[in-house]
């Protein structure tokens, strides 16, 4: 199984986390509403995964391990906009972050990009769980295997402001992630989050770009 970072596992309950340290008091609780679990990005130890679990707040996060073989199912941000989950969710109309996603679509995927919600929006979408409030940011990842231009960064970067609420991209490199509107500035070094940690790099699609 190919996963990535923001991918989100569902996975068989609680004994199928790894973790040095005690689980804080709240997991439990919030894999009882959905075993699912979202993939850091860190480097795999092992036959384990780096996972997050989400807490019903927003300061509850918690880093842990997860085993290949209790993993259920892999669901991926861009799978969330193939089925078009927001069309589906109840609460789409209420909340701001859910229902820009169609101008969101309409932007990215009709130009041929493919992309997806991460975040509380993505995990509502994939978990059925409502996470995402009104005041909710929507936190997206675009995935760019090419080298994208700075005219087309600053056009994407430029329709999200246009839009109601706050849009974080992140643009997805085979090295690692950047944030769309670093990239867009077009002022090098810009910061790549990778597995192995942040790094500054000239060109985020070149192996030899660190700093």
């Amino acid at each position: 199984m190919e996963l990535a970072p923001h991918d989100l596992l569902w996975i068989r309950d609680r004994s199928s986390l790894v973790s040095c340290s005690p689980l804080p008091s709240w997991v439990d609780e919030a894999l009882d509403q959905a075993p699912l679990v979202v993939v850091r990005r860190a480097p795999l130890v092992d036959d384990m995964v780096p996972v997050g679990v989400r807490g019903p707040t927003r300061g509850q996060r918690f880093a842990t391990y997860v085993l290949v073989d209790d993993i259920v199912e892999r669901i991926t941000p861009e799978q969330l906009v193939a089925e078009k989950k927001w069309r589906t969710c109840p609460r789409t109309r209420q909340i701001g972050a859910l229902n820009v996603l169609e101008s969101v679509d309409e932007l990215l995927t009709t130009r041929g990009f493919r992309w997806g919600p991460t975040g509380s929006v993505g995990f509502e979408l994939a978990s059925g769980v409502p996470t995402a409030t009104p005041a909710s940011d929507l936190d997206l990842v675009i995935l760019v295997p090419n080298r994208l231009s700075i005219k087309v960064a600053r056009q994407f970067a430029e329709a999200f402001t246009r839009l109601p609420v706050r849009v974080d991209g992140q643009l997805e490199t085979p090295g690692g992630a950047v944030l769309l509107t670093e990239y867009a500035r077009a002022k090098p070094p810009v910061l790549l989050r990778t597995r192995e940690g942040p790094r500054l790099v000239v060109d985020p699609w070149s192996e030899t770009g660190g700093i």
